[in-house]
C-alpha cells in the first residue's frame, strides 16, 4: 500500500501528535532518542509543534555501551539535535549483565532507571512505541502467562519517577512512521540487535507475526484492541484494590495488616499484594513467589523472619505487619568506628549521624559508633537499665533492621541508639538522617535529651 492510499487513522498527522502532546503544553518534554527511525520520527514531528504547544524540548540519548557502535549513534545523535536546535543530554550507562540473564531486559531496566532518575516534577518523557510494538508485547505477555494486568501491555500514559511518560505514537503502526521517515529524507542508525532471532521480540517480530499477518490483516489494530480491553479491566480490578488496602493499614506507613490480609480469599490476597507493591514502585513477583509469600510468610509465627526476595524487593514480616522494601544493603562491621566530630558520614546507605554532648564533657569525651553490638546495656534515670534487644523491641524495630541502627558510645558506654532512645549520659540529642528506612515509621529523626524511656 503507497502512503496516499493509507486510511487517515494510520497516518501520522500534525493534528493527531498535538492532541496527544498536549498535556505537555508549556512543560519541559524530553524525547526518548536512540537515534533510530521511531524515535528520530516522534523528534522531529515534535520539533514542528515546538512553538504551537509551548514544548520546552529536549532529548535524551541512552549510551549503553553494550555494542561497538554505541559511540557512533551518541554522535549522530547529537549532529541531528544540533540541526534540530533541541538541546540533548546523553546518559552512559555501566551496565554488568549477570549471566544467565536478559540483555534486552537488563538494558531496558537501566534506560528506564536513567529516565526516572532525570525527571524532574512536572517534566514529561515521550516515547516512540507504536501500535506494532504493542501487539508484540502483548503476544509476549501471552506467552508468558500474564494475568489481565501484563495483557493491558502498555498504557499511552503512566507515571515515571518524578513525572509523567507518555506515548504518543502508540495508536500508529509503524508503517505510518516508515512513510513520515521517507517522505521528509529523514536518516537515521539501524540496530543490528534488531535482527538477532535469539531475542524473544525478534523472534515475534520476524518469524511469527507476519504469517499471521498474512492470514489477518488487521493483525496489530486488533491485539491493541484486546489489550485496551485489558486495561481497562485492569483499572477496574486496581479500583477494586485500592479499596481493600484502605481496610488493611497498619500504624506503620506503607505496611499491611497480616491478620487482616488473611481473612481475604485467596484470589484478593493476589491482587492486593500485586497492587500494593505496584504503588510503592517495586517490581512485580512472579506466581512462584507470589505463592510463598502466601503459603510461608502470611502464616509464619510473629516472631519469625520469612523472607521472599527478588530483584529490586523484599518482602517482610514483622509482628502482624508485613512490610516490601529494597533490598538491604550488606550489613556494617561490628568494629568501633571514631567519631571524633559531628555531623559524621555514615558508610553508604545509611546516611548521616549528628549529636550534641553536654558542654562540660564535649571536649575530654571520646565518642565511636558500632553497629550490630551485642551485650550492651541502656542505662536509665532511676529505673533498671535495659539490653538493647528489649530497647529495639519497645520500640518495634524489627530484628532484621537493628544491624543497621548506629549505636553510638561516649567513653565506651552505651549512651544513645540512633532513631529509638538516649540512654542516661552525656548525650543533648542524636539525629539520624538520610538513611533508607527513614519513611517506614520504624525510626525517629531525632532523639532528645530526657527520652531514656
Amino acid at each position: 500500500m503507497r502512503p496516499k492510499e493509507r486510511p487517515a487513522r494510520d497516518r501520522l498527522d500534525p493534528e493527531r501528535l498535538a492532541e496527544a502532546l498536549a498535556d505537555a503544553a508549556g512543560h519541559r518534554l524530553w524525547i526518548a532518542y536512540s537515534g533510530g527511525l521511531d524515535s528520530h520520527v516522534l523528534l522531529h514531528a515534535a520539533v514542528g509543534l515546538r512553538e504551537r504547544l509551548r514544548l520546552d524540548l529536549h532529548a535524551v540519548h541512552v549510551h549503553h555501551g553494550l555494542l561497538p557502535e554505541a559511540d557512533a549513534w551518541s554522535l549522530h545523535c547529537a549532529c541531528v539535535c544540533a540541526a534540530l536546535q533541541v538541546p540533548l543530554a546523553v546518559h552512559r550507562l555501566a551496565l554488568q549483565p549477570p549471566a544467565g540473564a536478559s540483555l534486552e531486559a537488563v538494558a531496558r531496566e537501566g534506560r528506564y532507571a536513567a529516565f526516572r532518575a532525570l525527571l524532574q516534577p512536572g517534566d514529561r518523557l515521550a516515547t516512540a512505541q507504536h501500535r506494532d510494538d504493542q501487539a508484540e508485547t502483548l503476544l509476549l505477555a501471552l506467552l508468558r502467562g500474564a494475568g489481565v494486568h501484563g495483557l493491558a501491555a502498555m498504557p499511552a500514559r503512566a507515571p515515571l519517577g518524578a513525572g509523567l511518560l507518555m506515548r504518543p505514537l502508540l495508536a500508529l503502526p509503524r508503517a505510518a512512521l516508515v512513510d513520515y521517515a521517507r517522505t521528509l529524507g529523514l536518516h537515521w542508525v539501524e540496530d543490528p540487535s534488531n535482527a538477532d532471532l535469539a531475542l524473544d521480540r525478534n523472534r515475534l517480530r520476524h518469524l511469527v507475526i507476519p504469517p499471521l499477518r498474512e492470514r489477518w490483516p488487521a493483525l496489530d489494530r486488533t491485539l491493541a484492541r484486546s489489550a485496551a480491553h485489558c486495561a481497562e479491566a485492569a483499572a477496574l480490578l486496581n479500583g477494586c484494590a485500592d479499596e481493600l488496602l484502605d481496610g488493611l493499614a497498619t500504624d506503620l506507613p506503607q505496611a499491611l495488616s497480616i491478620h487482616r490480609l488473611r481473612a481475604l480469599d485467596a484470589g484478593r490476597r493476589k491482587l492486593v499484594l500485586r497492587r500494593w507493591l505496584l504503588r510503592q514502585g517495586f517490581p512485580l513477583p512472579d506466581s512462584d513467589r507470589l505463592r510463598r509469600i502466601l503459603e510461608e510468610l502470611l502464616p509464619a509465627a510473629a516472631d519469625r523472619r520469612p523472607l521472599v526476595a527478588w530483584p529490586g524487593c523484599e518482602v517482610r514480616r514483622y509482628r502482624d505487619a508485613l512490610h516490601a522494601l529494597a533490598p538491604l544493603p550488606p550489613a556494617p562491621g561490628n568494629a568501633p568506628l571514631p567519631a571524633p566530630a559531628s555531623p559524621l558520614s555514615l558508610p553508604p546507605p545509611l546516611g548521616e549521624l549528628a549529636w550534641a554532648l553536654a558542654d562540660a564533657q564535649a571536649v575530654q569525651a571520646r565518642v565511636s559508633v558500632r553497629f550490630g553490638a551485642s551485650g550492651l546495656r541502656c542505662a536509665r534515670p532511676a529505673r533498671p537499665g535495659r539490653d538493647l534487644k528489649a530497647a529495639f523491641q519497645q520500640a518495634g524495630v524489627p530484628a532484621w533492621l537493628r544491624p543497621y541502627v548506629p549505636l553510638v558510645l561516649v567513653d565506651g558506654e552505651l549512651a544513645g541508639v540512633a532513631g529509638v532512645t538516649l540512654c542516661a549520659g552525656p548525650l543533648r540529642w542524636l539525629r539520624w538522617r538520610g538513611h533508607p528506612w527513614g519513611d517506614r515509621g520504624w525510626l525517629r529523626a531525632e532523639v532528645v535529651s530526657g527520652d531514656a524511656g
